[in-house]
């Protein structure tokens, strides 16, 4: 693992996601870290609520709280956004245009939309599921986030081609996001249009859900 000091000129968000232990909350947070991540997809092995409620995560004082949500109905996401005190909802399913637009107008209109893209192994459908979500009427949407396609809706840990993002002027602020670690950052900058962040993971994990905050924050200087 190559922890050296880089000549990084560019200084990405960095947002983490999978969390589920108060603690790594607290250090990520005096870390100065952007973007928390908390996963309401009960299928993930970092289904944020098998360990903590929605109380405990409103107490969490952070501007940037995400929560990541697969193919959910509009009203569990308003009760949740409501009750958890969420600043970001992830969409990270197969959600249409109508359902966005539907769910943005009954949104506090503070709250910040991600809509994630899933980037699979196929050129050709990958290409259209891109232009398809950048000519839609996606207003409501305020940020792309660009993951590695799986079953699972994400946490692989995976890579995607991110050449792919290079055929494409990207209308939007976007996170990347997909088996990022130290050992592939480097290739950001093969990157035409920068992410406003990088999403981190599985890769920094010692179990799912429990974060190897030593080796974040030493992925975090890479950027300083």
């Amino acid at each position: 693992m190559n922890l050296q000091p880089t000549t990084f000129t560019l200084s990405p968000q960095l947002k983490v996601c999978g969390l589920t232990k108060p603690d790594q909350i607290q250090e990520l947070i005096a870390m100065s870290v952007d973007f928390l991540g908390f996963i309401f997809y009960e299928k993930s092995p970092r289904y944020v609520l098998n360990h903590l409620s929605l109380e405990e995560i409103s107490t969490i004082e952070h501007r940037g709280k995400v929560g990541v949500f697969v193919n959910e109905e509009t009203d569990v996401i308003l009760k949740i956004v409501q009750q958890a005190g969420l600043n970001f909802v992830q969409l990270h399913g197969d959600e249409s245009n109508d359902y966005i637009i539907e769910l943005k107008q009954k949104l506090n209109p503070e709250v910040g939309i991600i809509k994630a893209i899933r980037v699979g192994n196929d050129a050709s459908e990958n290409k259209n599921k891109i232009t398809q979500a950048f000519t839609s009427n996606l207003q409501p949407v305020t940020y792309y986030l660009f993951d590695t396609d799986s079953k699972a809706f994400g946490g692989t840990g995976e890579q995607f081609d991110w050449n792919i993002l290079n055929e494409f002027e990207i209308p939007l602020p976007y996170f990347l996001s997909g088996g990022i670690s130290e050992d592939n950052i480097r290739n950001i900058e093969t990157l035409q249009q920068q992410p406003l962040a990088l999403d981190i993971n599985s890769k920094f994990e010692t179990e799912p859900g429990s974060k190897n905050i030593e080796r974040i924050k030493k992925f975090k200087n890479l950027f300083q």
